[in-house]
């Protein structure tokens, strides 16, 4: 039988060999560190008039002026526009699912036939918007918001079949 103090040496030089390894293969702390996704600015998009069928989808318009803008028929699934003015803006057949848009103005806009689905809404305003067809699916909206919707909503959506009264639980 070997002695405690050989036995002790052993046990150190695996510990210490297990250890080693442990650091050796360990990713760097700021490997591990969690990161915010990818921030896409608007001259990484290069916004113009006419964004009509455009992919925009995930992209962020954080306090932007984006009245008049044509983003028709565009890709804005899970785009981000918080505190942005999109007043009179062209968003006609636009999918907007998964979007979040917090505190934008959409007063005069034409939303027909766009796919809120999911959206976040809230303290967004839609005075004057154009809704028929939109759909509002899941969407998160005020109650003061859904109630101004309900008085215009009509038509149905023509990618999702979804009516808008319905959608907005009208």
């Amino acid at each position: 039988m070997p002695f405690p103090f050989q036995v002790w040496n052993r046990f150190r030089s695996i510990l210490l060999l297990s250890v080693f390894l442990f650091v050796l293969i360990l990713p760097a702390p700021e490997a591990l560190a969690k990161r915010p996704p990818e921030t896409r600015s608007l001259e990484e998009i290069d916004i113009s008039q006419d964004m009509h069928g455009k992919d925009l989808n995930g992209y962020e318009f954080v306090k932007e002026d984006l009245r008049g803008i044509d983003f028709s028929s565009a890709d804005l699934r899970g785009a981000i526009f918080n505190n942005s003015e999109l007043g009179g803006a062209n968003l006609m057949g636009a999918d907007l699912e998964d979007a979040v848009a917090f505190a934008s103005g959409f007063e005069g806009s034409d939303l027909r036939d766009a796919n809120f689905t999911n959206a976040l809404l809230m303290e967004s305003r839609f005075s004057d918007a154009q809704i028929e067809g939109a759909d509002f699916t899941n969407a998160v909206l005020s109650r003061i918001q859904q109630k101004q919707l309900c008085s215009k909503a009509a038509g149905v959506n023509s990618e999702t079949g979804e009516s808008t009264s319905y959608s907005l639980g009208c």
